[in-house]
C-alpha cells in the first residue's frame, strides 16, 4: 500500500488534503448569495511535441476561429462569455501566435499570461531571458503595466513549465533556480497558478488553498510553507499562490484523482465541475466567493477538439445550472481572479464583479 501511494506521490499531499476536509466541514453556513469564480488557465503550447511551425500555426488558427463560436453560446451572471487564460510559453514565440491571441483578447474572450519551460538556469541567467520575453509579449499588447515608479514595468501571472517551480523536482531538472519565487516577484509577477500538479512530485502539501508562501523564499520548494490568505491580512513583498481543486473523487466503484486537468482523454463533465466547486476554495473569512482554477494543454489537437466541442459545451452547460440554482457565475481571467482575491483580503464583500480590476489593470490589448 505504501509503495503504491509513493508511486503516485500521494504521500506528499494527502496530509493537507485531510486537513482540507476538516477545514471544509467547519466552513460556516450562510444566507448570502454564493459566487463561483471560474478561471480556465491554459498551458498553451502551439509547438507542443516539437511540432514544426506550420502545425503551430494551424493549432493557433483553430482557436482563433473556434473559440468565439463556442464562447458566444454562453454568458455568465455579468453577461460575459467564457474568459480563457492563454499562458503562452516565451520560448515558443512566433509573431503570428501572439497576434492571433491578441484578436481574441481584444474581443473580450480572455487574456494572455506568461508560461516558461527552462532548465539548468541560475537567477543571473534566467532574469534577462524573462525580461526579454515580457517585452516581446508587451509589444503585442499583452501583459498589464505597472504604475509604480522604480518597479518592474509589467505585472503578470505565471505558470511554470513541467511544474518545476523553484527547482522543485527531485532530480533538479527543468529549472535550476532555488530562489525563483523571489526572482519572479522582483520582475513583476504577482501570482503563481502552477498547482496542483499531482501526481507529479512537484506537488506541495498545500491543497485547495489560496496562500502566501512563507519562510525562506530563497530555498528550493519554498512554496511548501505558506499562510492561508484571509480577510484583513495581505503581503506586498511576495507573489500569491492560487491553487486549483485537488481531491479523491468517486469513479464507478473506485476512486479517481481529480486534479483539475482537462485533457482530450479526460474531458470536463458535470460530475467533474461539481467536484471542482465542492472543494470550496476561498479566502478565509469570505467563503461565499468560491475560486475554481482548472487547467489544460489546450493547443494539443485532441484537447482543442474537446474544449471547443462537446467537452467545453458540457462544462459551460453545467456551470450555467449553478446560476439557475441561485449562484452567481463569473468567468474570470487569472488577473481578475487575483484582483478579487486581493479585494477579499481588504475586506470587500458583495458582488465580486466590482473588483475585476481592483489592483492590476487590464493589459492594453483589452482596453
Amino acid at each position: 500500500m505504501l509503495s503504491r501511494l509513493r508511486k503516485k506521490n500521494l504521500h506528499q499531499w494527502l496530509p493537507d488534503y485531510a486537513r482540507h476536509l476538516v477545514r471544509r466541514a467547519r466552513t460556516p453556513h450562510f444566507d448570502e448569495p454564493r459566487h463561483v469564480l471560474f478561471a480556465l488557465c491554459d498551458h498553451y503550447e502551439p509547438l507542443w511535441g516539437r511540432a514544426p511551425d506550420d502545425v503551430g500555426v494551424a493549432r493557433v488558427d483553430a482557436w482563433a476561429e473556434g473559440y468565439p463560436k463556442l464562447a458566444d453560446e454562453f454568458r455568465d451572471s455579468d453577461g460575459r462569455p467564457p474568459r480563457h487564460g492563454w499562458f503562452f510559453p516565451g520560448e515558443e514565440y512566433r509573431p503570428h501566435f501572439l497576434d492571433q491571441l491578441a484578436k481574441l483578447a481584444r474581443a473580450g474572450y480572455g487574456e494572455v499570461e506568461f508560461h516558461l519551460h527552462h532548465d539548468g538556469d541560475t537567477a543571473e541567467t534566467l532574469a534577462p531571458r524573462i525580461e526579454d520575453h515580457l517585452k516581446t509579449f508587451a509589444e503585442h499588447g499583452h501583459l498589464s503595466r505597472n504604475d509604480q515608479r522604480n518597479a518592474a514595468p509589467f505585472r503578470w501571472a505565471f505558470i511554470h513549465g513541467n511544474w518545476s517551480l523553484a527547482n522543485s523536482r527531485p532530480d533538479r531538472k527543468w529549472c535550476g533556480v532555488d530562489d525563483e519565487l523571489v526572482l519572479l516577484h522582483k520582475l513583476g509577477c504577482y501570482v503563481d497558478l502552477t498547482f496542483p500538479s499531482a501526481p507529479d512530485p512537484c506537488q506541495p502539501d498545500k491543497v485547495n488553498q489560496i496562500y502566501w508562501p512563507t519562510g525562506d523564499l530563497t530555498k528550493r520548494r519554498s512554496y511548501e510553507e505558506g499562510e492561508r490568505a484571509r480577510v484583513g491580512a495581505t503581503h506586498r513583498d511576495r507573489l500569491l499562490m492560487i491553487t486549483g481543486p485537488l481531491s479523491l473523487s468517486r469513479k464507478g466503484i473506485g476512486v479517481r484523482l481529480e486534479n483539475g486537468a482537462i485533457t482530450g482523454d479526460d474531458p470536463p463533465n458535470a460530475a467533474r465541475v461539481d467536484s471542482w466547486i465542492d472543494q470550496a476554495i476561498h479566502i478565509e473569512g469570505r467563503p461565499e466567493w468560491v475560486f475554481v482554477k482548472v487547467h489544460t494543454h489546450g493547443a494539443i489537437e485532441k484537447a482543442t477538439a474537446s474544449l471547443l466541442g462537446e467537452g467545453g459545451r458540457n462544462m459551460h452547460t453545467r456551470l450555467a445550472t449553478y446560476m439557475r440554482d441561485g449562484w452567481k457565475l463569473h468567468y474570470v481571467t487569472a488577473r481578475e481572479m487575483f484582483n478579487i482575491a486581493r479585494a477579499a483580503m481588504d475586506g470587500k464583500d458583495g458582488d465580486p464583479s466590482a473588483y475585476f480590476d481592483y489592483e492590476v489593470r487590464p493589459p492594453p490589448i483589452a482596453t
